[in-house]
């Protein structure tokens, strides 16, 4: 009797195991294609713009900030090159290393939003009064002219004031931005930039004057 019931329990679990895992599987794959932006595994970045939730704030935020960010990429490169205080190096560097994923970020978030993605020499051609703390080309060609300590003592100046433009910018975006992703990266750029600049201050004062 007890062989009997068994075997007749048994294919009977079976079947139930199968059902539930079948049903679990159909759930999954169901709800993928047209789900993406609501799984949590989906990047905030991909999530809001397949959902829509940006408007012009936004777009104008990543538009800008692109440029604004290449600038500040190009010189610190140049301090790569010409800067004589190790601080300086140091520093450039780090600011080459957040700031380059920060451009890749906001270009993909343009290009998901539909919008064109400004091309790297969008900043020379104008438009600086958009962008706060942008150096003119005659400011970037007279940077590299400098020499030892007066090119490093020149670099800190203009950055500092390139990083108050992008606080400025960032500080914009957290007010009139509607993305949750945006926002979140231009609240990174002002506590990341205004930690810069304090050490950028701070810096200024160890730097001969002449």
């Amino acid at each position: 009797m007890r062989h009997h019931t068994w075997k007749s329990a048994a294919p009977a679990a079976l079947i139930l195991l199968s059902t539930v895992v079948l049903a679990g599987c159909g759930d999954d794959e169901g709800a993928m294609p047209g789900m993406n932006h609501a799984t949590p595994s989906a990047t905030p970045s991909s999530a809001t713009a397949q959902a829509g939730a940006f408007n012009d704030a936004d777009v104008a935020f990543a538009t800008q900030m692109i440029p604004h960010h290449q600038q500040a990429v190009q010189m610190a490169s140049m301090a790569g090159y010409q800067a004589t205080t190790p601080e300086v190096k140091q520093l450039g560097a780090a600011i080459k290393a957040a700031q380059d994923p920060e451009i890749k970020l906001m270009t993909g978030w343009l290009t998901q939003w539909g919008k064109p993605v400004p091309s790297p020499e969008h900043g020379d051609h104008g438009g600086h009064d958009e962008m706060p703390g942008m150096m003119t080309e005659d400011e970037l060609s007279e940077l590299g002219k400098q020499k030892g300590s007066m090119f490093d003592r020149m670099w800190v100046l203009m950055m500092i004031k390139h990083h108050q433009g992008a606080v400025t910018m960032a500080k914009t975006e957290q007010t009139a931005g509607k993305d949750p992703a945006a926002i979140a990266l231009a609240k990174k750029i002002e506590t990341d930039q205004n930690r810069e600049i304090a050490t950028m201050k701070r810096l200024l004062g160890q730097l001969p004057t002449s």
